[in-house]
This record gives C-alpha cells, structure tokens and sequence, in this order.
C-alpha cells in the first residue's frame, strides 16, 4: 500500500471506505524506512542538530513518531531557529546577510575593463547582486562576489524547469511484512539490532539523510508556488542549485552587441576574468572533533566521512557527494564505487586460480618433466656466442609459467567474461535507482548553448534551430565531412606512430636478446629471457608515458579541429579520441607478445631474420603467456603508481608553491613595515579557493580514463595474468579516497552539473566487453599451452586407451612430445655422437625422416583444435553474455512500479492541492465553493 507520511497515524482501527486521494492516504499505516524521513531537500541542516531525530527509533509503539517534526510547532520552530543560524562562515557579503553564490575573479591590470564593466551591468539588470572585494595574497586581483535574490532564482527556477520540493512521499509498503504480520516483522528487526553492525556503512549519527526524493518534486512555477514547500527562502533552493542557476545567468549574459557576444565562458578565454568557480562551504578542518562538536559544514563532514585515508573501508555517502558536488560527479564516484565492489568477486576467483598454480606448480608433470630433463639439449639461442644448453636450466621458468597456464586458465577467462556482462547489466539497475533516488527520471538535459568557437567560426551562416525555434549558426555537411575526415587521418597517423613504437621495441629485444644470451655474468646469461623482457617492458612503459603527452594535445587540436556544435559533443569526441590513442599505447605491445611472438621465428637452419640481421624472437619451450604476464604485471603496477602520484602530488605541489609565495609575500610586507597580511586560517574563503588548483579543463575525462584503460587490462588479456582484477581493486581502493580528497581539498569546488548517466563511457566499456572474449579466446588456444597439453593427453599419451584420465598422467612424455630434433652436425661442426643433434619447441619430423623438418600430424591436430576451441569458447561465451543481459532487466520491477504508482498520486495531489486553494480563494472573497473543478 501507498501511505502519505506527511500524514502518519499509527493505528489498529480500520476506517470506512474513502474516496479522495487525501482520505486514501491518512487511512494508510507507513512502514518506517529510511526514506520516510522527513524531507530535508531545503534546509542546510547541520548535522549535529539533527543527530536526535535522525536515530529515533520508529516503530508501531514508539508515540514519539516521525510526525514529531512535522505536528509540534514549537520543536519545530526551534530547529528551524538552529536551521538559519548555521549559514556557512566567510561566504556572504559584507552586510552579513546575503549569501554569495558564485566567484568571479579579474586582474585589475586587465585592458579588457569596458567588457567586464558591461557584462557586470547586465549581471544586475538580470538581478544579481554583485559586491567586490580586493585579494588579500594578491594586490592584483579582485573578486566579485555574486548573490541570487529569491525572486531571481525563483525566475530562473521556472525557465530551467528546476524540480522542487511540493508534498510528502507515499510509499510502497512492503507486501511480504504485511502478509508476515507485525509481530513476525517486529521480531526480525529485534533479531536484525542484535546482529553485529557491518562495518563498512557509515555512521548515521555523523551523516544525515539528505535525500531529496522524501518528497514529491515538480517543476518550479510561480504562479503555483502554494504548491510547494518553502519553509524557508534562504534554504529552499540549495547551494548547489543556487550555483547552478548563477551559471545559467551567466551563460547567457552579454558584454558586447552581437548574438555571440555572450556568455562568462568567452570572458574566461578572452582574458577578461581569470577564473569563476562556487565557493566552497567552508574549511575542511576542525579544531574540535566531529564526534562531539558536530561538522562545521558539508565540506568539513566529506572530508572526515569521506575523503580521509582512515574511510577507505567505508561506503560513500553518495547523496552527500551528490548534494555538494551535483549528480555529474556523484554518478562518477557511484560508478568507480560500484566498478570497485564488483571487483572483488573478480579478485577473489583470479587469486584462487593464482593460489592453484602455486600449489600444483611443484607437482605439475610439465614442469617435473623440465627440471629433470638434465640430458636433453637445446639448442642455440642466437647465431653467435651462444652454445647449446640443458632444458633444466630454465626449471624455475616452467614453475614461474605454472602459476599463470594451469588448469584454472579458462575457467577464469569465461568467469570474467560473464562478470563484465553482470558488471555492466547491473550498473544499469544501480544507475536507474540513483536517477530516482536523485529525481531525474523525468529529467531531460536542456538545449545546450553553442560553444563560443562554433558561434565565431559559423556566425555568417545561420538556420532555425528546429528546437528553440530560433537561428543559430550552422555548419555546412561538407565542412564537417572535410574536417572529420582529417580528424580520422590524424588519429591513423598516431596510430602508425604507436606501432613505430612497438616496432623499435621489438628490434631493441631482438638485440638484446642476442646481448643477454651471451653475457658474461653467468647469472644473467642462464636468465637472459626475464633480462631481455623485464628490459624490454621497462622501455615500453617509457614510451607509453612520453606518447600519453602527445596524445592529450593531439587529440585536443584534433577536436577543436572539428569544431564541435556544444561541449557535449567536444567532450564525447575528445573523449574517444584520448581512449583510442591511449588504448593502441597501452596494449600494442601487449597484442604482439600474445599473438605474434615466436610465431615466425622459423626453425633451427632455417630461422627468420629481421633485416636479414636480427634473428626473431621465440618462445621458451615452456611457452609465451609468461612474457604476457611480465609486461601485463610491469605496466599495470607502473602505470597505477605513476597516476597515483600524479593525481595527488602535482595540485600538493601547486598548492605548496601557493602558500609559500603568501608567506614570501607576508615577509616582504612586514620588512617594509607595512600591513601585515592576513594569516591563511583568516583569509575570505573566496581568497583560499583562489589559491587552489581548479579542476581538470577536460573535466571528468581523465578519471573516466584511467579506470576504463584498467577494466580493459582487467579484462582483455585476463586469461594470462589472474592478478589483474586483484591489482585493479587494492589501486581503486585507494583512486577513490585519492579522488576524494583532491576534490575536497585540492580543487576549487566545482560547477554542480546534472546528468543521468555516465555517458559515451558505458558504449566503450560493452566494446571492451566484447573484445575480451575475442582476445581471451585466441590468448587461451594460441598463446597458452592448453590446447597442446589437452590434444596430448587425449590423443598422444598414455591414457588414450585407458579409462582414467588423470591430468599428470596422461602429460607423461608431452615435454618429448613437443620438441623437436635438429642435426646441428654440420653447421656446428660437431663430431661427438652424443652432442650432435639439439631439441628446439615445434611439430616437426626429424632429420632422420623421408620429408626432414616438414610438419608432422600432431601440428595439424594442434591447430585444428586452436581453431575449434576459439570458435567453440566464442559462442559459448557470447550466448551465455546474451542469455544473461536479457534475464537481467534494466530497472527493478518494483521501482517500475513504485515510479508509475507516485506519478499517478503525483497527479492526484496536484489536483487537490490547486482545488483546495481555490477553494480558499473563494471562502476569503465570500463566493460559493463547491468540491467539483471550478
């Protein structure tokens, strides 16, 4: 059942039939939820002040109800009291009164004075306020502090179609409690307060609920403002929307004449203002602790739940992240927080398939059959200063190999293949509850406004926007043909560069494959392999972090080449260029180890050479996925500890350099004798935002960058190196506590955005899906040694026709099996009996033969079993991908139902609330009211 919890009476008696919607809801019983709190959308509350109400116990006995705070005026008014004394410190003018919602910030040395007194003059003639105030760290700079009245923002409230606000929620009530019973439910929430505490959730105590989806919202509209509940004007509208409308005003506000002579943003890259950013609430440190004074602000209590080190076993408070920094990055961290507990699953099953390989790696028949292998000779490994050597040497190379190529290989690939289809069909469920849990299920995105470059380029041409209805610029189709085909060209062209790149890589391993091989240190000639790949990925992480620079300014003129329409589709096109560049950086290497190497290497007397120089490299008898697995290991490990360093270290030293020049400012001050400048705990908050690092200029393409780059290393080449999901979790735990706190306390507070997904970024992720069941497929039958070990044992060993199939049995002789026998005889000019003939890793007759070195049958049968497997696994694998995204839908039952049952009381209450006003109306002028529409 529905119930109104504005409404809330607890009783046993049934009630006669009603009809009204009003009657149907106080007739109801509210099951306590979280969500029938009170609504506290529109009050700033603090949240010691509301720690009594939010731990009160709610239950059918308890008198003490939720409609406390709605049905005691007088408890009321003094929260209310407590509500308006807490404004945030240092953010109003200097009246003490008005609330600043916005910085901007210009150097006084600036020619462009005619441009910003004009665009000032509009601000007021739009009906902001504005008061300045000069930098105390800086003589140079000036802010402008901004206020929004209530009638501005209720103007722009209207024409953004702002949802507020206007009733209290019904709610679903829960039909199994029901049909249990009170009783029963009663005696399952006891059980429930008895069960230990999970750890992980946050202490409600020290964080509020500030769900705004407690009540019903509508779109804001003056002429129905009776409708909503406006407690409080200076706290209906929040902060983060009151930024937001801010921004739209000054979007739109022109400083010149000229339909493109608008907008702060042209003011930003014209010089004309050096910065605009909403302030932060306040500091993000106390002296007193949260726990017994309470957090100062919003800033304050997400960097003590939130952002600090000591929080990275908690939840995160998403709703407060999502108040205070808008729905655009709360669904970020909602994403990485979701991407984050799906891993462990992940991690869990590939360091059991880890600990497997650890555990058999002694008894592995393979490796038992290379260490003992004392009398088998291999042979040469480079065509000068090499000499033939013992399989045994390389002993601890077949056991190291055991821990990645064991029987768990292609469990695990098909078990993260089938995780990222859950991963992905899951997030859509998270993401639609979040969008209504956040009330923008109805939330459309508005026509966005022109960016500024696309105005000045296409001014001359116009059309009528078939939206607004009004012209705008336009760009020909065949200028954006001709400039889109150049965009492609250039990102072939990288492309090209990339795998120049990886072709030098493989000319450096071919040469010090030779160098390595004939070293004098005995230790690195019997392990010249690791040397030669561990040298080889080190370079290869080198060149990836010095192309990523390129990439970024390349892809950055490449997109402002193609002069896009808004800055969604500058940042979409931006974003897929940077994920096309840095996805070919990251992973051609990691593509030619798996598929390429040792693949045309040729044979003994025969081999392939590069140049006709350099002899191509070849496998180790024990097979490649181990050279995989080193430059997957390397590169991640690498590459997480290089951005980790990077996202924090590079604003902490901008940051540092700030501070240190205040005090080198301070110093001069004082010698001159002068006025001392202000200490940095009693500086404006507005002169401290100033001094921090503003957020990235590409926005959250970055972070979304850096996590998808790794849920493609999670994924693609998994099959080779298990430990990857395990690294991606211990790296994202600490990504979201780093992001955290570079948010909260090394960025300037960013515009509050609005969004309902996580946009073009979902699109790459089920490409990446798709691709990992490819490249998992061809890794497990071409790289590994599954496939050869599997067609032995079944076709070759001794337990074809035997009924046991016991797996270290039946790879008996598979060592013998896969290598073949070169006469080294006359090229070496060898005489002795015994050392004549060398092995090397291949399907191929003997010297000895009718047809020397031709391929034998098993080499047929092997490749005919590569093939069937990568098709068989690929079917397998996408059917069960495809049965599993349609057993899942994309939104809950239940929530499909809960939406279609509040739109429809939605509608109801809107009728009875605009029939009860006019039925006041007419009662006051003395007219005749009747219960029917008027």
């Amino acid at each position: 059942e529905y119930v109104h919890s504005s409404s809330l009476l607890w009783t046993k008696k049934e009630k006669p039939k009603t009809n009204t919607i009003s009657e149907i809801l106080k007739e109801k019983t509210l099951k306590p939820s979280r969500r029938s709190l009170p609504c506290l959308a529109q009050s700033q509350t603090h949240p010691q002040n509301i720690n009594h109400f939010l731990s009160m116990p709610l239950t059918p006995d308890d008198k003490t109800d939720e409609s406390f705070l709605i049905q005691k005026p007088a408890t009321r008014a003094k929260l209310e009291a407590r509500v308006d004394s807490l404004q945030p410190s240092g953010l109003l003018f200097r009246d003490g009164k008005k609330r600043i919602d916005y910085i901007l910030v210009y150097k006084k040395s600036s020619p462009l004075v005619e441009k910003r007194v004009t665009f000032e003059r509009n601000l007021r003639a739009e009906g902001l306020m504005l008061e300045k105030e000069p930098s105390l760290t800086n003589t140079d700079i000036m802010f402008v502090k901004i206020h929004a009245p209530w009638d501005t923002l209720c103007k722009y409230a209207e024409q953004m179609n702002i949802r507020m606000p206007f009733r209290k929620k019904s709610y679903f009530t829960d039909w199994k409690s029901k049909a249990m019973g009170r009783y029963v439910d009663f005696q399952c929430r006891q059980i429930k307060s008895w069960l230990p505490r999970n750890p992980m959730k946050l202490d409600k105590e020290a964080l509020p609920d500030l769900e705004e989806t407690d009540c019903y919202t509508a779109p804001f509209s003056r002429a129905r403002m009776h409708h909503f509940t406006i407690n409080n004007r200076h706290t209906f509208f929040s902060n983060s929307t009151r930024s937001r409308i801010v921004h739209h005003v000054l979007q739109r506000t022109k400083y010149e004449d000229g339909k493109s002579k608008m907008g702060i943003n042209r003011l930003l890259g014209n010089g004309t203002y050096e910065a605009a950013f909403p302030p932060h609430e306040g500091g993000y440190k106390s002296r007193h602790p949260i726990k017994t004074h309470g957090a100062q602000n919003h800033r304050h209590l997400l960097y003590e739940r939130w952002a600090r080190w000591g929080m990275w076993y908690k939840y995160q408070p998403l709703d407060l992240i999502r108040r205070y920094f808008g729905e655009k990055i709360g669904l970020y961290f909602a994403w990485l927080g979701w991407y984050t507990g799906m891993l462990i699953p992940a991690a869990l099953v590939g360091l059991l398939v880890f600990l497997y390989g650890f555990l058999t790696m002694d008894t592995s028949q393979v490796s038992k059959e290379i260490c003992e292998a004392n009398t088998t000779i291999m042979c040469p490994m480079c065509e000068e200063n090499c000499n033939p050597w013992k399989l045994s040497d390389s002993c601890v190379y077949a056991k190291v190999t055991h821990l990645f190529d064991n029987g768990g290989t292609v469990f695990f690939a098909i078990f993260m293949a089938i995780w990222a289809t859950v991963f992905l069909e899951f997030w859509k469920r998270r993401r639609a509850e979040l969008t209504y849990d956040w009330d923008l299920i109805d939330w459309e995105e508005e026509e966005e406004n022109l960016r500024p470059q696309f105005e000045a380029k296409y001014s001359r041409l116009e059309r009528v926007n078939p939206i607004s209805g009004k012209p705008e610029p336009f760009q020909p189709f065949t200028d954006k043909l001709s400039r889109l085909m150049v965009s492609v060209s250039g990102i072939f062209f990288m492309i090209s560069l990339v795998l120049t790149a990886v072709f030098a890589v493989v000319v450096f391993r071919l040469i010090a494959m030779e160098k390595f091989a004939s070293f004098d240190w005995e230790f690195v000639k019997k392990n010249w392999q690791f040397a030669t790949s561990g040298t080889g990925v080190c370079i290869n992480f080198m060149i990836i972090m010095s192309l990523n620079v390129v990439y970024e300014k390349v892809a950055y003129l490449l997109t402002n080449l193609e002069h896009p329409r808004t800055e969604s589709e500058w940042e979409n096109s931006f974003a897929l260029k940077m994920f096309l560049f840095q996805f070919v950086n990251l992973n051609s290497s990691t593509f030619y180890i798996a598929f390429f190497l040792g693949r045309f290497a040729g044979r003994p007397g025969k081999y392939n050479k590069l140049f006709n120089r350099w002899r191509l490299e070849e496998c180790h008898p024990s097979g490649c996925l181990i050279d995989l697995c080193l430059q997957m290991g390397v590169i991640m490990v690498l590459k997480q500890i290089w951005n980790n360093f990077m996202e924090l270290g590079y604003p902490l030293l901008q940051n540092w350099w700030s501070r240190r020049k205040i005090k080198q400012t301070e110093r001069e001050e004082r010698t001159r004798g002068g006025q001392n400048v202000e200490n940095k705990v009693q500086l404006p908050q507005w002169d401290k935002d100033w001094n921090l690092q503003p957020m990235n200029a590409h926005g959250l393409v970055d972070e979304y960058l850096e996590m998808v780059l790794q849920f493609g290393f999670t994924t693609i080449f998994v099959a080779a190196f298990p430990l990857a999901p395990l690294l991606a979790l211990l790296n994202n735990i600490i990504e979201i506590r780093l992001d955290a706190y570079k948010f909260v306390t090394q960025w300037r507070r960013p515009m509050p955005a609005r969004a309902t997904d996580i946009g073009i970024w979902y699109g790459i992720l089920e490409g990446i899906g798709v691709l990992a069941v490819i490249t998992n497929a061809f890794v497990i039958a071409i790289t590994s040694d599954y496939i050869p070990r599997f067609v032995y044992a079944f076709r070759y060993g001794p337990c074809v026709d035997k009924e046991y199939h016991h797996e270290n049995r039946c790879l008996q002789g598979y060592m013998n099996s896969s290598l073949s026998v070169f006469d080294m005889g006359v090229r070496w000019n060898v005489s002795e009996e015994q050392s004549r003939y060398c092995r090397y890793r291949d399907y191929r007759a003997s010297p000895w033969s009718p047809v020397p070195y031709d391929f034998t049958l098993q080499f047929w049968h092997v490749l005919a079993a590569r093939l069937a497997f990568i098709i068989v696994f690929e079917h397998l694998v996408f059917g069960i991908k495809s049965f599993i995204a349609y057993l899942i839908p994309d939104m809950p039952k239940s929530l499909c139902d809960r939406m279609r049952r509040e739109k429809y009381l939605m509608q109801e209450m809107m009728y009875e609330a605009e029939l009860e006003h006019l039925q006041k109306e007419r009662k006051k002028n003395g007219r005749r009211y009747h219960h029917e529409w008027p």
